[in-house]
């Protein structure tokens, strides 16, 4: 065989490869289950306690500027 049709086998299996590649994830995906697409009313949601931790953090902060700003 000369070079050029050995370039084209090895690039056909390659092809084949990663066709029977694609194939595999598909279904791996699909058998995952129905995919549910995300909420779109965030009053559904919980709401996070970061924010209380937010403002105690917040607070801190303050009396800490406070004092550095006013020293007695």
């Amino acid at each position: 065989m000369n070079r050029s049709k050995v370039v084209a086998v090895v690039t056909g299996a390659i092809a084949i490869l990663l066709s029977i590649a694609y194939l595999l994830i598909v279904q791996f995906l699909d058998f995952r289950g129905e995919m549910v697409p995300a909420p779109t009313d965030l009053s559904q949601l919980e709401k996070p306690s970061i924010p209380i931790v937010a403002e105690v953090e917040l607070a801190h902060m303050e009396r800490d500027f406070a004092i550095v700003r006013h020293p007695s």
